[in-house]
């Protein structure tokens, strides 16, 4: 990989989180070290609130700020899947990217991305129909935005699958989740699901140095990764951020 190409790696995290008195993550220490926000949608967390106010930090720390909509499920954080006909989950996704998309506007700030969260994000790289509704979504929306999905060895079939529609693809790769040998994110509750900042910091200069993740087992997967993920749910939140901020300037 050329020094460009390591350069052109974006760092995103899940953020705009919390909602009412309940607080997920620390978007304000976060924000600065990130080029890229995914802020929920209000419907597997964040409220008008929390909303404005990661819209507002990512406006003063020049970060792109990106709609991660979810399935309606604010009791399970949007962690559980569910069975939504096509024209709902295409409303759905409109629903909530033009409720962020309208409250960026208020302050000036130009939406650039959709990520999906969680279930939905699982379940769209598990199951085409679904990624297709999803491509559909997005390719209707007013005005075009790149959709976010997993970075897998099947990268040019999904490419494929959203150039016929209009759509760009910026694909990701995760720093502090343990793949399977398929290619897919282990589940949350399965052991080592979730890495500590060691592994995560290996994982990350592993992606940098070949393009490729070691699964849990020990396979070699070959991925294209425009962007790399580090959530802001867990406690290693902010030290990961920061070491791999470290990581990719030092490249």
């Amino acid at each position: 990989m050329s020094d460009t190409e390591k350069q052109s790696l974006r760092l995103n995290c899940d953020l705009g989180e919390s909602f009412g008195p309940w607080q997920m993550g620390d978007d304000d220490r976060i924000m600065p070290f990130v080029d890229m926000a995914s802020v929920a949608c209000g419907f597997h967390a964040g409220d008008p609130l929390v909303i404005q106010r990661a819209i507002r930090f990512s406006k003063v720390h020049g970060v792109g700020l990106g709609a991660h909509p979810a399935y309606p499920d604010l009791q399970g954080f949007g962690r559980r899947s569910m069975q939504l006909s096509r024209s709902e989950l295409i409303a759905m996704l409109h629903y909530q990217v033009a409720a962020l998309d309208g409250m960026a506007a208020c302050q000036d700030v130009s939406l650039q991305y959709i990520k999906p969260h969680g279930a939905l994000y699982n379940d769209m790289m598990r199951d085409e129909a679904i990624l297709l509704s999803v491509l559909q979504a997005v390719a209707d929306y007013h005005r075009p935005l790149p959709l976010v999905v997993q970075a897998t060895e099947q990268w040019q079939h999904h490419q494929s699958l959203a150039q016929p529609l209009g759509v760009m693809l910026w694909f990701e790769a995760f720093a502090d989740r343990r793949y399977g040998d398929d290619g897919r994110l282990l589940p949350r509750h399965q052991p080592g699901a979730v890495l500590g900042i060691e592994q995560m910091l290996g994982q990350v200069q592993q992606l940098m140095t070949t393009q490729t993740i070691t699964s849990l087992s020990g396979r070699t997967l070959h991925v294209k990764a425009d962007t790399l993920c580090v959530h802001g749910d867990n406690d290693d939140a902010i030290a990961g951020v920061k070491a791999i901020r470290e990581l990719l300037a030092s490249s």
